[in-house]
């Protein structure tokens, strides 16, 4: 606990579209009075997080990453490394991201990927914005991996979809987001529905452990019902994430939980 450097940490889980929670939520805490000192993203989390890190509101990042299209994100390519392209998601970032580097945030940010070829997970802090976040982003079979430096980066959902552990050890206070929730499926029909399924169940693993670390923790179960490559729907998760997070407020009292947790620190 000696290298507890803030108050209030952020983390946003991995989920593809329904990342798009995450804006309701960070809108709702943010209407609470609430903001964060540090924040930890995977996947669609590092995506929400860097737009938020950058300064923008997160109805703001809303109508940026709300094309209308599927296709302006996310376009098919030949099955030789992965069933889709990500590259709309890269012309969005290169265009609207003010800061090029970490350093350059208003927030600090780690972003969570997984180093494929030395099977490990890695919380990024520094170096280049725009291919971190898209590295954090890229899932397996869905989309290609990224090198970075020597070796090849995938999503950081397949080892830390809620990564927690990036900031446990240097903030008082741990707000999370989860939006992967996996429910009961009945059918599943083609390889970009397999490969979503399989990678979902995976992400889900650990989950029940990690929740108990965080001080306010929401998990909207009605996120069950929208696909990870959903993202026309992105107005009603965000709402989804907005009203879960208005309800878990209710009894959470922020100045109380950060005088015990700064109370037991000083002991």
């Amino acid at each position: 606990m000696n290298d507890v450097q803030y108050r209030i940490g952020f983390v946003l889980s991995g989920g593809g579209a329904r990342g798009f929670a995450h804006l309701g939520f960070l809108e709702a805490l943010n209407e609470a009075g609430i903001y964060p000192d540090v924040i930890a993203g995977t996947s669609a989390g590092a995506l929400a997080g860097v737009f938020y890190a950058d300064g923008y509101t997160p109805r703001e990042i809303l109508k940026i990453t709300n094309t209308g299209s599927r296709f302006d994100l996310l376009r098919p390519t030949l099955p030789r490394e992965a069933l889709l392209q990500i590259s709309g998601i890269t012309k969005m970032l290169k265009t609207h991201l003010k800061a090029k580097t970490f350093r350059e945030l208003k927030i600090p940010l780690y972003v969570t990927a997984t180093d494929i070829n030395n099977a490990k997970v890695v919380y990024f802090s520094e170096g280049d914005l725009v291919e971190t976040v898209i590295a954090s982003s890229s899932i397996p079979v869905l989309f290609p991996p990224v090198k970075l430096g020597e070796f090849y980066y995938v999503d950081g959902g397949v080892l830390d979809n809620l990564p927690v552990r990036a900031i446990e050890n240097i903030c008082h206070v741990k707000i999370g987001s989860f939006v992967n929730q996996v429910g009961y499926v009945e059918k599943i029909t083609g390889l970009i529905s397999l490969a979503e399924r399989t990678f979902m169940v995976g992400m889900s693993k650990e989950l029940y452990e990690k929740a108990k670390k965080f001080d306010l923790f929401v998990a909207p179960d009605d996120l069950r019902n929208y696909r990870i490559i959903d993202t026309l729907k992105a107005p009603e998760m965000f709402e989804v994430g907005y009203k879960a997070t208005r309800e878990k407020l209710k009894g959470f009292n922020l100045e109380k939980v950060l005088e015990e947790k700064m109370s037991a620190f000083n002991r």
